[in-house]
């Protein structure tokens, strides 16, 4: 795993095209319109996440458009493997585990995207951590966040196998979100209007080919032009209401935002801080009537105990020794994951 840190504020366009992400605005509808997107939530090496409404159930869902290179595709049909298990056997949603609702393919001028369909969720750790200016918050509201953790741990690994590999506070969420009013679930009614949104047209073949994508060169200019149009109108004031699950640095490719290394490093905006934020006392109040309902998120590294995939794996600051040493590892990394993050929140 490649656990540099990434500094950038948004994906920029230059992957926008051949094996690329795939462009997205406010309004585009996904799956025959069963899904019409509203606001980018996050972004990594390997999707783009979209807050999206979900038509059929009347409910904000979380989006995750992944890159259309094949290999990118293949990897993912483990990680759906993997999250169909998760979901069927927690019927009652009682495992502290996040949920995909739904999967599909999407057809756009560069390729086949692979979409993934998540539960809405609040804020994550980090995001809680921040509000305390990485001060700690009060020991009864760890406890009860590491309740939650340690639920869906043992559910990953005594009834599944599954080992999560990066357990970090970016990948831990809430359900609620810390402010209020930047939850839109609280308004029940879509942000963009659905009579708005533009009806995707089948991708036309291209006239002229090249040889390497199958996308013209003229193609490739609207697509660069409408990703940079997408990255600035998206870019800014997203992130209170983010589902995103983060680190997206293996060579498995996963749907998450970009690993961004030290807890300390400034990446409010993709991880859920990117709203104002208020003064002191409105922040701690907020934070301590924050509801702790937590859940785990982003399986894109994740593994089982009898198929495991790489020997790189763990955001370092959360590396448990035998990972470091290149040793045999199992499920105990994630509980050594787990206690740097009692100690960070404490």
């Amino acid at each position: 795993m490649d656990n540099s840190v990434y500094t950038y504020k948004d994906e920029g366009t230059k992957n926008y095209g051949r094996d690329g992400y795939h462009v997205v605005g406010p309004g585009d509808n996904f799956k025959q319109g069963a899904y019409v997107m509203q606001s980018k939530i996050g972004w990594g090496h390997f999707s783009t996440t979209w807050l999206a409404w979900d038509i059929a159930h009347s409910r904000y869902v979380a989006l995750k458009v992944q890159k259309s290179a094949q290999h990118y595709s293949e990897a993912f049909m483990d990680e759906i493997k993997m999250l169909r298990q998760i979901a069927d056997g927690d019927l009652e949603d009682s495992r502290c585990v996040v949920k995909l609702l739904d999967h599909f393919k999407h057809t756009s001028p560069i390729g086949s995207h692979v979409c993934m369909v998540f539960e809405f969720l609040g804020d994550n750790l980090l995001t809680l951590i921040k509000y305390t200016d990485y001060r700690g918050i009060p020991l009864p509201m760890v406890k009860e966040i590491c309740r939650h953790v340690l639920i869906g741990l043992d559910y990953l690994h005594r009834e599944l196998s599954i080992i999560h590999t990066n357990l970090r506070p970016e990948n831990i969420f809430i359900v609620s979100t810390i402010d209020p009013s930047n939850d839109p679930r609280k308004s029940g009614v879509p942000l963009v209007p659905l009579a708005a949104r533009a009806i995707e047209p089948p991708p036309r073949a291209p006239a002229r080919p090249s040889t390497s994508s199958g996308v013209t060169r003229n193609q490739q200019k609207k697509i660069q032009k409408k990703a940079k149009h997408v990255v600035a109108s998206t870019s800014e004031g997203n992130g209170a209401v983010a589902f995103a699950d983060i680190d997206e640095s293996d060579d498995k490719g996963d749907l998450s935002i970009a690993n961004e290394g030290s807890p300390s490093q400034d990446g409010d905006r993709m991880r859920g801080g990117g709203h104002r934020r208020g003064n002191k006392g409105t922040r701690n109040r907020m934070e301590m009537e924050a509801e702790l309902g937590c859940k785990l998120v982003d399986f894109g590294n994740a593994c089982w105990t009898y198929k495991q995939f790489t020997s790189d794996i763990q955001t370092r600051q959360y590396s448990c020794p035998e990972v470091l040493l290149g040793s045999m590892y199992s499920t105990s990394v994630n509980l050594w994951s787990f206690a740097c993050i009692c100690f960070e929140l404490a």
